[in-house]
């Protein structure tokens, strides 16, 4: 995974007024925490951490009062309506480290013939890979499985370097029989039929 460089600046206001502020200057306040350091508030350019946001657990390198940190998304608060960056808490990360982090589970491949349906009780995967080479996403074959079948995270392939950390019995896919509308029982009437 490609690392994405941001310029960061720290930052000495705090509370609402200070944070609406920032956010009209098209920044996004954030915190950067990890390693038992002292927590750092600084501001990032809002429309570049919006681009480095659309992938994954991106790697982040920023640039902070001349020093560098290696970073990842821990956390990102989104307006409701608008959608954009209200807050982001980023994770301290070295290279080299094991960090646990979700990625997204796919499906590929044609369930067996029938009205089955394909049920995701889990969307993500939490796995321990190292920071620098985090895979974005799991894909999964579900050919040929029939009703009443699933797949454990157990059962689930990972990508080189990735180890499963959440709980390996958990169901991760399932099939489903589809289920048909039930029709009228004979010898009913609706309401008003005989009027």
């Amino acid at each position: 995974m490609a690392e994405i460089k941001l310029a960061a600046e720290v930052r000495t206001e705090f509370g609402k007024g200070a944070a609406r502020r920032t956010r009209r200057a098209n920044l996004v306040p954030a915190v950067v925490y990890g390693h038992g350091a002292e927590p750092v508030h600084i501001t990032l350019p809002g429309h570049q951490l919006q681009l480095a946001l659309r992938t994954a657990n991106v790697l982040i390198g920023l640039e902070i009062d001349g020093k560098d940190a290696l970073v990842i998304p821990k956390a990102v608060q989104r307006n409701a309506i608008k959608g954009n960056i209200e807050h982001v808490d980023l994770l301290t990360v070295k290279r080299g480290e094991k960090v646990n982090v979700e990625i997204a589970v796919h499906a590929e491949g044609d369930l067996a013939p029938g009205a089955n349906l394909l049920e995701y009780v889990q969307n993500t995967l939490l796995v321990e890979a190292e920071a620098t080479h985090i895979p974005e996403s799991v894909t999964v074959s579900v050919a040929g499985l029939d009703a009443g079948d699933s797949i454990a995270a157990k059962d689930i392939t990972l990508p080189k370097g990735a180890v499963l950390a959440g709980d390996e019995d958990a169901i991760v896919l399932q099939v489903v029989a589809a289920q048909a509308e039930e029709a009228p029982a004979e010898g009913t009437e609706t309401a008003g039929a005989e009027a």
